[in-house]
């Protein structure tokens, strides 16, 4: 039976990549997605990022062609992260594993990378860092969005640099240590993302009822005397809900936006908000 394990024509294992080659490699991760298609993901930018370091480990021609083959198959990862399976991979690709060894590492990282990587920067980061500078420009301040850009990407270049070097220096070492934080990390930076959501909604959505209900002498402030009793917020909360729903049911955010301005439009009209 034929064997499936692809031997090197070159077993040396490679020269070490110099710290600037492994900036140079990071730099090149931020065009990741740049071919992104539904075939292959992100396969094409990878195969970009890693490709310098990829000639320099390989000088003979067939093994780098094979190597390039491999890296061309589907990949799909966070792009903020993947630059510690760049580090992995190349020292593996420097030591001359079995390349089936650097697949399996490959697939075996990117799932749980894109899930921590969603959790820490897109419900985490983002909505904190937006909320400062969000909040800044409300007050008229015009550094609000200079302070948004500086604070998300001193943060975001500091974790992909730094991780390039994490995962080339710790190579497979830095595998186990990922699966043992991994369920820890993504539900610790969804419950702080979830709750920096919740009071956005809370200050930045406003939903008030103005309707006065009268009885004679009697007045009863629908807002303040029951909405507000029931639960402060609760009909910024429902409308920012029934958003959601109605993204989910595949509704466009410009139809959403139409429909806000409506509501407003008629609750304007008729003297109710």
């Amino acid at each position: 039976m034929e064997s499936n394990v692809y031997e090197y024509e070159d077993k040396t294992p490679a020269a070490q990549l110099e710290p600037k080659e492994l900036r140079h490699l990071a730099w090149r991760s931020l065009l990741l997605q740049a071919s992104f298609n539904y075939e292959r993901m992100q396969a094409a930018g990878w195969l970009y990022s890693i490709l310098p370091g990829l000639r320099k480990i390989h000088k003979n021609k067939k093994d780098l062609s094979k190597s390039m083959k491999d890296h061309m198959e589907f990949f799909n990862t966070h792009p903020f992260l993947v630059t510690f399976i760049m580090g992995v991979i190349l020292a593996m690709e420097e030591k001359k594993e079995d390349r089936e060894a650097i697949r399996g590492i490959k697939v075996a990282t990117m799932g749980p990378l894109g899930g921590i990587g969603d959790a820490m920067f897109y419900l985490t980061l983002l909505p904190i860092t937006a909320s400062i500078g969000a909040s800044l420009a409300v007050e008229g301040n015009i550094l609000g969005p200079v302070v948004f850009l500086i604070s998300f990407n001193i943060i975001h270049f500091g974790v992909r640099f730094g991780l390039m070097n994490y995962g080339y220096k710790t190579g497979v070492k830095a595998i186990s240590k990922l699966k043992e934080g991994t369920k820890h990390v993504s539900r610790a930076a969804s419950i702080v993302g979830l709750t920096v959501v919740g009071g956005l909604i809370a200050t930045y959505v406003s939903f008030k009822i103005d309707y006065v209900w009268k009885s004679g002498e009697a007045e009863l402030n629908v807002q303040t005397d029951i909405m507000d009793q029931i639960m402060p917020a609760m009909i910024p909360l429902a409308y920012t809900l029934l958003m959601y729903w109605l993204l989910k049911k595949g509704r466009s955010p410009l139809m959403l936006i139409g429909l806000t301005v409506v509501v407003g439009l008629l609750g304007s009209l008729f003297g109710i908000m």
